[in-house]
């Protein structure tokens, strides 16, 4: 008996990925208005290309992935096919402001030289006399990475004059950095004001794209499945999503939220108790709507939060009082994997449990393989998701792997995103010079 929300409580092919890098013929209206790299002349151009570098490091401050660098690659190539300048600028970590050694952007620049065959100079800041005069001196084909753009707390601040001066090193400014599109940062916003060319580069075109298909226009059936720790997170997400899925999984310790607000025994389980009128909203909102919502059936409980706890299965009404729920269990995962079995369309973000853990990530790597494996668009966004489809190596067969974690809510949510808002500003404004001087010359 599947146990999913509707009008009572509790109850009981994957598609061939067409290459849509330079492809013209699919607009959407999540980048209507926005002008991408292959539709300007960059020819010989100061190219300011704005990057998410952050990658993840070991405590050798060695690259542990490298998805986020390959992922920009076919924007980079493309500027280098136009013998463009390019001035490469990107965050790594969190610096608060400060210029930390470790977070330097030293092995990004070695890893993207390994990675184009190709000398990659680390610029040793982002702004200032210094890095104005390498950029000078540049030549057509040369490539320059900016030192991290968050060692300036104006980064974060998106100061006006930081936005400036990133701006006096370019001809063209283009974002291809969607991961951080939700930020208001001096690099993808303030610096649109002080470069007159602005556009979008191939990975951000990529990831609208798909966003697109999958909420704009869906095949249905559509399905979101939603998992990670706090509901408080994604409560306007999954209010959203019920104007928009026919169905709604939820896993993840967010679930634990929803059982407390219908009155179950949750133990000792991660709970955020303000966060309970939150869940009641989804439900009704889910009832009114008349969209199956799923909750788990059982879950893997333990004694206590570690790796080496004694654990057990139990059904979601037998959770006890000082046990705590980390993973969804065998029966969840056969429910969900029927509730996405005729999916055409699939929405994923966030784990089903605390799969870092051995002992609690049967539940997260069943889901990979149920959704690797449906005959649906599958597009996977967060970065825990992200990282347990690779470890459980189902990455291939996953329609799309979007790079951005809080860029991939605010879409699903509705909401607009400043770095491309900035993008679309711009070329509204361009487009009202453009039309005046043609009616002055009329």
């Amino acid at each position: 008996m599947g146990l999913f929300l509707q009008d009572e409580g509790p109850c009981g092919v994957h598609g061939i990925q067409r290459d849509i890098v330079r492809d013209r013929t699919w607009r959407c209206k999540l980048d209507k208005d926005l002008t991408y790299i292959d539709d300007l002349d960059i020819a010989k151009k100061r190219v300011l290309i704005r990057v998410d570098f952050n990658v993840p490091l070991d405590e050798k401050g060695n690259i542990t992935d490298d998805t986020r660098i390959r992922s920009v690659l076919p924007t980079i190539n493309y500027a280098l096919d136009e013998g463009a300048k390019i001035i490469l600028a990107s965050h790594l970590g969190r610096p608060e402001g400060k210029r930390v050694p470790s977070l330097s952007l030293v092995p990004v620049a070695k890893r993207l030289s390994r990675l184009l065959e190709k000398e990659v100079k680390l610029a040793p800041d982002c702004i200032g006399p210094e890095v104005e005069k390498i950029v000078n001196e540049m030549k057509p084909g040369d490539i320059v990475l900016l030192e991290n753009l968050r060692f300036h707390p104006e980064e974060e601040q998106n100061d006006d004059s930081f936005g400036e001066k990133l701006g006096r090193l370019a001809d063209v400014y283009i974002n291809d950095a969607f991961a951080t599109a939700h930020r208001a940062h001096a690099s993808n916003v303030a610096v649109t004001k002080y470069v007159d060319t602005v556009g979008a580069g191939f990975l951000m075109k990529k990831e609208l794209t798909y966003f697109s298909r999958a909420l704009e226009n869906p095949v249905r059936p559509l399905v979101a499945i939603i998992g990670g720790k706090k509901i408080s997170d994604k409560v306007g997400v999954l209010v959203s999503l019920c104007e928009k899925v026919d169905k709604l999984v939820i896993g993840g310790g967010m679930a634990l939220t929803f059982f407390k607000a219908l009155g179950y025994e949750i133990g000792t389980s991660f709970c955020e108790d303000q966060a309970l009128d939150k869940a009641n909203e989804v439900i009704k909102k889910a009832r009114e709507r008349k969209i199956k919502l799923f909750l788990p059936v059982d879950f893997v409980v333990a004694d206590k939060f570690s790796p080496s706890a004694e654990t057990k299965v139990v059904t979601y009404q037998e959770i006890p009082k000082d046990w705590m729920a980390l993973d969804i269990g065998p029966a969840t995962v056969t429910l969900f994997a029927e509730a996405i079995q005729n999916a055409k369309t699939i929405i994923w973000n966030g784990p089903m449990g605390v799969f870092e853990m051995d002992a609690f990530s049967r539940g997260t790597f069943a889901m990979v393989s149920n959704v690797a494996n449906s005959y649906a668009m599958t597009i996977v966004g967060g970065g825990d998701t992200d990282v347990a489809v690779h470890r459980a190596g189902e990455y291939a067969k996953m329609s799309y792997i979007s790079t951005g974690g809080g860029a991939f809510l605010d879409l699903l949510q509705g909401n607009d995103l400043p770095g491309i808002v900035a993008l679309k500003k711009k070329a509204a404004k361009a487009a009202s010079w453009e039309h005046k001087r043609i009616e002055d010359h009329a």
